[in-house]
């Protein structure tokens, strides 16, 4: 997948997670995490985030997160939805990724 323009998900409400992806001229994912919860749980905030960009393959881009306390499932939400407003795509690629996940 690729990233044409920058985009954003989510709030800064408390148990929510606003995610910004961007294009990036780099050759691997750049990832900024701030977090309530950093010390817990950010290095599962990590995984999940690097987890759904290779899920969709999409290449190297900038990510920032600021996390209020959001769910594993919400993280993957917000972060589904950023992914498709940066990417322009009017719906994720579901039966493709899917076949990837098997």
């Amino acid at each position: 997948m690729k990233i044409i323009r920058e985009a954003m998900a989510g709030t800064l409400e408390s148990s929510d997670v606003m995610v910004r992806i961007a294009p990036s001229t780099g050759r691997q994912h750049d990832v900024l995490i701030a977090s309530s919860v950093e010390k817990q749980f950010g290095d599962a905030i990590r995984h999940t985030l690097l987890q759904v960009l290779a899920h969709y393959q999409v290449e190297p881009v900038q990510v920032i997160v600021d996390d209020k306390g959001a769910l594993d499932c919400v993280l993957r939400a917000r972060m589904e939805t950023a992914l498709m407003r940066a990417s322009g795509l009017d719906a994720l690629p579901w039966e493709a990724s899917n076949a990837h996940a098997g």
